[in-house]
């Protein structure tokens, strides 16, 4: 029986972006991009996947604005043209885009992000369930679509949280496992297809930073804004 094709799939959160450091909720509309240090980080990233013998075949990059700044440091290093992807987005907060979490909260007259993984973020956003299925789907788009090759992405923390759901089969309803991915972090998975019409997944790695090892000393300033409104993945500790 001929072995499964593994595909490689390599997923970069964005480096640290405005949204991050300010209590912001920054949708489509009002992403500010990265920070002087995100900069930096991204700039340490490059240089880390020139060193490195990582001979990937495509770049796809969110079209939210702090990912286009990380991709384009990416797209150098890889020398790849970057395919900009609306389906890698962090959740879209949709009317609270924009305004800071102390003032949506206000309106809202819930905790942000809302504790009901079926419910809109708000008006015209997504919930927590409606953004894994489509992160999900997008996710599955590029192993089918590039079967046996390497993928990169560059995207949000939020779709790191949903590559584990879609590896370990989590429904939108499993938030027991907390996700505090580092900027310009990667993840690397490995994808094949089963007898059957299934999959495998293999985590290769999570969370590596190693570019920043005591490169970036203020890496870690704290945060402004809860997961699930600057990178809507998981519960408010991002």
């Amino acid at each position: 029986m001929r072995a499964a094709v593994a595909t490689e799939l390599y997923l970069i959160r964005h480096g640290e972006a405005v949204s991050n450091v300010e209590p912001v909720i920054a949708g489509v509309r009002s992403d500010r991009g990265l920070t002087e240090r995100g900069r930096r980080q991204c700039a340490l990233l490059e240089g880390r996947l020139r060193s490195e013998p990582l001979r990937a075949d495509v770049l796809y990059v969110s079209t939210l604005r702090r990912a286009q700044e990380t991709g384009e440091y990416v797209a150098r290093a890889l020398r790849l043209p970057a395919r900009a992807s609306d389906d890698l987005h962090e959740l879209r907060p949709g009317a609270a885009d924009g305004l800071t979490v102390e003032e949506w909260t206000a309106r809202a007259g819930h905790e942000v992000p809302p504790r009901n993984p079926f419910q809109p973020f708000s008006t015209g956003g997504e919930s927590w369930a409606t953004f894994l299925l489509r992160a999900e789907t997008a996710l599955l788009g590029l192993v089918g679509a590039h079967e046996g090759r390497t993928v990169v992405a560059v995207c949000h923390g939020g779709i790191l949280e949903a590559s584990f759901n879609l590896a370990f089969g989590r429904g939108p309803t499993a938030r027991d496992v907390l996700f505090d991915p580092l900027n310009t972090s990667i993840t690397q998975w490995r994808h094949r297809r089963v007898p059957g019409g299934g999959s495998s997944w293999t985590l290769v790695r999570f969370n590596d930073a190693g570019h920043l090892a005591g490169r970036v000393a203020e890496e870690s300033p704290g945060r402004a804004v809860p997961t699930g409104v600057d990178d809507h993945g998981t519960a408010p500790d991002e």
